[in-house]
């Protein structure tokens, strides 16, 4: 039941102490913003990182042929492994249930490309069909690398929109003819990258043209693969563990390298990769309740000293409620009701105050890795709760003096 005369009681003890009680409201809200702010700057992180996951075609393998560092049935260490064909086509067809996308490419690096007066130096890949979405590349105009031009061994080239505006200014660049090395292309497509205008000042071509034109052989730089996709990310981190582990021991194997040698082939998984990032923002979140919890410890220190201040005030109002009767455990309440209010009042400024500024300024912070900071019901309710609980905690040690005190000695105090 709602008693007026003990709400009353509390804002006028709460008046005599009008600074103190101030300050440490103070103490307390600027616990629980912090406290919340942080919160929500850890899940910016954690929305971040699973957008730049999701940006990686669920997680992109990446395998390349590096140099032995170990002797191995008779060949010295040393020996620069070169991918083949042979090694892209048998990765397909060991793993072809586990494989989603796969692309086979070759790089020349800094070649010469031409359009008229135009000219420079840009990187160029000879690649498959699929490695448009193992890149998540945009067609913007035209079409990308396709079937056909890898049967046919076709001159054609897929240029970044930076790439055109390098040479076309503002022309367009399909059907027109550029030179590579010297040798003519036709730009049939032009795309956009997510990773911006330095993976738009590219080309890709045709890998069996590249191999044939530049390379005079079936040599490959590195491989990219997808895996089919799994309901969860635990899920999806074993599977990526278990194929990269059996497609380097087969690679291994094909190329005579010692199993346990491991610069000879090099492997990169950007699902395993996303597994560091989230270890690492499941510590920065860790710390960061640790931090707002030492600052609302902070706050209920001074609630407790505040409610000690009060109960030497009153003392000899306690004494003459005991005197009439009243019980320890009805002056326990009395001051933890006084303890409670201030902190629960305090902390709902807090966390009003936080969660409009998150609302307010999230959506305006632009970023690769951050987005979208904000705190769930969850994480407001479990705040509320520290927050009931923190207001117990100040008011205990106060109540449980007051409690003991002996109406005879709170009588004769002055």
């Amino acid at each position: 039941m709602f008693n007026v005369e003990r709400w009353q009681e509390i804002f006028e003890a709460i008046a005599k102490n009008k600074l103190r009680t101030f300050l440490t409201g103070i103490s307390v809200a600027s616990g629980i913003f912090i406290l919340v702010i942080l919160l929500g700057v850890g899940k910016g992180l954690e929305n971040g990182i699973s957008k730049q996951f999701e940006n990686d075609a669920e997680g992109v393998i990446w395998i390349w042929a590096g140099t032995t560092t170990k002797e191995y049935k008779g060949l010295n260490p040393g020996r620069q492994i070169q991918l083949r064909n042979s090694d892209h086509e048998l990765a397909i067809q060991k793993f072809d249930k586990e494989i989603d996308k796969e692309s086979a490419n070759y790089a020349l690096w800094n070649a010469n490309i031409v359009y008229g007066k135009e000219t420079g130096n840009y990187d160029n890949q000879g690649v498959t069909p699929e490695h448009q979405a193992i890149e998540r590349l945009t067609i913007i105009k035209g079409r990308f690398v396709n079937v056909n031009d890898i049967i046919n061994s076709t001159k054609v080239a897929v240029i970044g929109e930076k790439l055109r505006l390098d040479l076309f200014k503002d022309k367009d660049a399909i059907g027109k003819e550029i030179s590579i090395s010297n040798i003519k292309f036709k730009v049939v497509g032009v795309f956009m990258d997510p990773g911006g205008e330095r993976e738009e000042s590219r080309a890709y071509l045709p890998l069996s043209t590249v191999q044939k034109v530049f390379v005079g052989g079936d040599k490959i730089s590195n491989l990219a693969f997808t895996l089919n996709k799994k309901d969860t990310y635990q899920e999806a981190l074993a599977e990526s563990v278990k194929f990269t582990t059996e497609v380097s021991q087969m690679l291994k194997g094909k190329n005579t390298i010692a199993p346990d040698d491991l610069s000879g082939i090099g492997i990169n998984s950007t699902i395993e990769n996303v597994k560091q990032f989230y270890d690492l923002n499941l510590y920065i979140r860790l710390f960061f309740w640790w931090v707002g919890i030492c600052t609302i410890i902070a706050g209920v220190v001074g609630v407790s000293n505040i409610m000690m201040i009060i109960v030497k005030e009153r003392t000899k109002e306690i004494g003459i409620r005991k005197a009439l009767g009243a019980s320890p455990f009805s002056i326990v309440v009395m001051i933890l009701h006084e303890s409670i209010f201030i902190t629960t009042i305090s902390g709902f400024i807090g966390l009003l105050s936080s969660l409009i500024l998150l609302e307010l300024v999230g959506p305006m912070v632009k970023s690769d890795y951050f987005l979208n900071p904000e705190v769930n019901f969850g994480v407001a309710l479990t705040t509320l709760i520290l927050l009931v609980f923190a207001g117990a905690l100040a008011g205990f040690f106060p109540a449980y003096r007051a409690a003991s005190i002996k109406p005879i000695v709170a009588l004769r105090d002055e």
